[in-house]
C-alpha cells in the first residue's frame, strides 16, 4: 500500500528544505557583511545563524528521510548531507537529483520493503502527525546540542 501525504511528495519536500536551506546561507552572508564588512551590527548574524542553524538541521534530516525512501546509494546520501556546508550548493544538488531521478513523485517505502530503514521510513510517514512533532523535537534537540557545543571555528 501506497503511502499518501497529500501534495507533500519527495520531490516537493526535499525541493522546499533545499530552497529553504539556500536562502538561509543568504541571510546569514548578509549578516556576515553587515558585521565583518560595514561593521554596523553583529544582530545579522545573531538571528539568522540561528535560523540558518536550524534549517540546516532540519534538511539534513530531510535528506537522510528522502535517501532511504527513494533508495539513494550512500554516495549520494553523503552528497546530499555535503551540499548543506557550501552556500547555495543545496540548490545544485536537488537539480542534480531531480534531473537523474532521484526524487520522485510517490514515497516509496512499503511495511514490508525489504530493508529496515526503509521500513522504518514507511512507519513514519504513515504516521506523519507524530513524525511531524517527533522531527520538531529532533531539530530542537540537535539545535541545543550544537549550542552546546559553540560556534563553528
Amino acid at each position: 500500500m501506497s503511502v499518501r501525504l497529500g501534495n507533500l511528495t519527495p520531490r516537493s519536500l526535499f525541493r522546499g528544505l533545499a530552497v529553504a536551506e539556500a536562502i538561509t546561507w543568504a541571510l546569514l552572508l548578509t549578516g556576515m557583511f553587515l558585521k565583518y564588512v560595514t561593521e554596523t551590527t553583529e544582530l545579522g548574524v545573531q538571528v539568522f545563524g540561528m535560523v540558518h542553524g536550524v534549517v540546516f538541521i532540519a534538511y539534513c534530516l530531510v535528506t537522510l528521510l528522502v535517501a532511504i525512501d527513494q533508495r539513494w546509494s550512500l554516495g549520494r546520501l553523503v552528497i546530499g548531507l555535503v551540499a548543506a556546508v557550501p552556500p547555495f550548493a543545496t540548490l545544485l544538488f536537488e537539480w542534480y537529483a531531480d534531473r537523474r531521478g532521484l526524487l520522485g513523485d510517490e514515497w516509496l517505502s512499503r511495511h514490508d520493503s525489504p530493508t529496515a530503514p526503509q521500513r522504518a521510513a514507511c512507519w513514519l510517514l504513515r504516521h506523519h502527525r507524530l513524525t511531524a512533532g517527533l522531527f520538531v523535537v529532533a531539530v530542537a534537540g540537535l539545535t541545543g546540542a550544537a549550542l552546546l557545543a559553540g560556534p563553528p571555528a
